[in-house]
C-alpha cells in the first residue's frame, strides 16, 4: 500500500511540546459507528462498560539519551562530541543506540559519557551501533541514572531541551519495568483517580509489558508499506494474564487496549480465535488496513503523525477514510497531537 494514503497536513502548533496539568485535564474525541463526540479524558468511566477490561503497558522509561564524546584515537586526531539514544537491550551492559555523527565512530572506538560511564563501540551499521558498556564500581542502571536524559521524540526534542519535569511528565502511573526509550503515551493521560472510577465503573484493569523503542520514532521512508522494516521490541504477556485476558471477553466484555503498544503486544499473541495466549520475546508486528483484529475491541490512544506507522495501525483499526475525517476534525478543533497530546477513543471498523 502506498505510504501517501497516510499522509495529511499537520500543523507544526498542533504538536504538544508539554503535558497537559492535571493528566485527565486532556481531551477525548469518541470516534463510534455512528460519529464524533467531542469529550474529555476524565469522561472516560461513562463511556465503557462493566465487565470490560482495560489493558495498560506497564513498561518503564529509561533516561536512554546520551551526550559524550569518542576519545582521540591518536595524538593527531581529536575527540569527537557523539549523541546517542539507548534502544535495544541485548544484555550484559551491551546495547544497540542510534549515533550521530555515526561515520565518527568505528569498531573498537571508545566513548566516554560524563564521568561514569564508558563504551566500547563493538560494531556500526549505518546510524547504529552496538556500544559495550562500562560502568565502573556502580551498576549500569545507576550511572545511566546519572548521566541519561529522558529521551523525547524528535518532534518534541527540535523544539525544546528535555528538562526536569520530562523525567515525571514522560512516565505513565503504570511503569513497572524498566526498558523502553519512549513511553507508552495513551497511559500518560491516567492519573490514580481516573483509574479508580474506571475500576468503580465496573471494568477491570490489568498491564502487559511492551519496551517501547527508539524505532517508534523513525519515519516511514519508503514508498510502499511493503519496504518498510519494523525495529522489533520485548515483550510479554503472562499466562494468568492471559487468562484474565481471555476470561473477560468469554463473559461478553470488551477488550480496551490503551495504546498501540498494548494493542501491537496482544495482537502478537492473539491465537485467531478472539483470545491470546502467553507470550515472551521480540515482536516486529507491523499493522496495516487489511489486518484482521483478533485480540481488542476498543483502542485508547493519542493523534499520531503523517505517515507514521502509528497512524497506519488505527487506520487498520478503524478504517482509513474515517480515520482522516477523524483527524481533520481533530485540527480543525485544535486538538493537541503526538506524545504530549490528548486522545482519541475508537471503536474497531467490522
Amino acid at each position: 500500500m502506498r505510504v501517501d494514503v497516510f499522509d495529511f497536513d499537520l500543523p507544526r502548533a498542533l504538536i504538544a511540546l508539554a503535558p497537559v496539568v492535571p493528566r485527565d485535564a486532556s481531551r477525548l474525541l469518541h470516534v463510534t459507528g455512528d460519529g464524533l463526540r467531542d469529550r474529555n479524558i476524565a469522561d472516560l468511566p461513562a463511556l465503557i462498560r462493566p465487565g470490560d477490561l482495560l489493558v495498560t503497558n506497564d513498561t518503564k522509561v529509561i533516561p536512554a539519551q546520551l551526550f559524550g564524546a569518542r576519545a582521540a584515537r591518536d595524538n593527531a586526531s581529536e575527540a569527537v562530541s557523539i549523541e546517542a539514544t539507548l534502544h535495544k537491550d541485548l544484555g550484559n551492559n551491551r546495547w544497540r543506540a542510534f549515533v550521530r555523527p555515526a561515520k565518527r565512530l568505528r569498531a573498537g572506538d571508545e566513548v566516554r559519557f560524563g564521568d561514569c560511564l564508558t563504551a566500547i563501540v563493538v560494531e556500526r551499521d549505518g546510524a547504529e551501533v552496538v556500544f559495550q558498556f562500562d560502568a565502573g564500581a556502580q551498576s549500569f542502571s545507576e550511572a545511566l541514572a546519572q548521566v541519561g536524559v529522558t529521551p523525547l521524540p524528535p518532534y518534541i526534542a527540535r523544539r525544546r531541551a528535555a528538562n526536569k519535569t520530562d523525567i515525571a511528565d514522560y512516565q505513565t502511573i503504570f511503569a513497572a519495568d524498566e526498558g523502553s526509550v519512549a513511553a507508552p503515551t495513551a497511559g500518560l493521560h491516567f492519573t490514580g483517580d481516573l483509574l479508580d472510577r474506571v475500576k468503580a465503573a465496573g471494568v477491570g484493569h490489568l498491564s502487559i509489558t511492551l519496551h517501547v523503542g527508539a524505532g517508534t520514532f523513525l519515519p516511514v521512508s519508503a514508498d510502499d508499506t511493503d519496504k518498510h522494516v519494523m525495529h522489533s521490541e520485548w515483550g510479554e504477556i503472562t499466562q494468568g494474564q492471559a487468562s484474565a485476558i481471555n476470561a473477560a471477553r468469554a463473559a461478553g466484555g470488551r477488550i480496551i487496549a490503551v495504546g498501540t503498544t498494548a494493542l501491537r503486544l496482544l495482537e502478537t499473541a492473539a491465537h485467531g480465535e478472539g483470545g491470546v495466549q502467553a507470550f515472551r520475546g521480540e515482536t516486529d508486528i507491523f499493522i496495516t488496513p487489511g489486518y484482521r483484529f483478533c485480540a481488542a475491541d476498543l483502542l485508547l490512544t493519542n493523534f499520531h503523525l503523517p505517515r507514521s506507522t502509528l497512524f497506519m495501525l488505527v487506520c487498520a483499526f478503524s478504517g482509513t477514510d474515517r480515520m482522516q475525517a477523524v483527524y481533520a476534525h481533530a485540527r480543525e478543533q485544535r486538538y493537541r497531537f503526538y506524545s504530549y497530546g490528548d486522545a482519541c477513543l475508537l471503536e474497531k471498523s467490522e
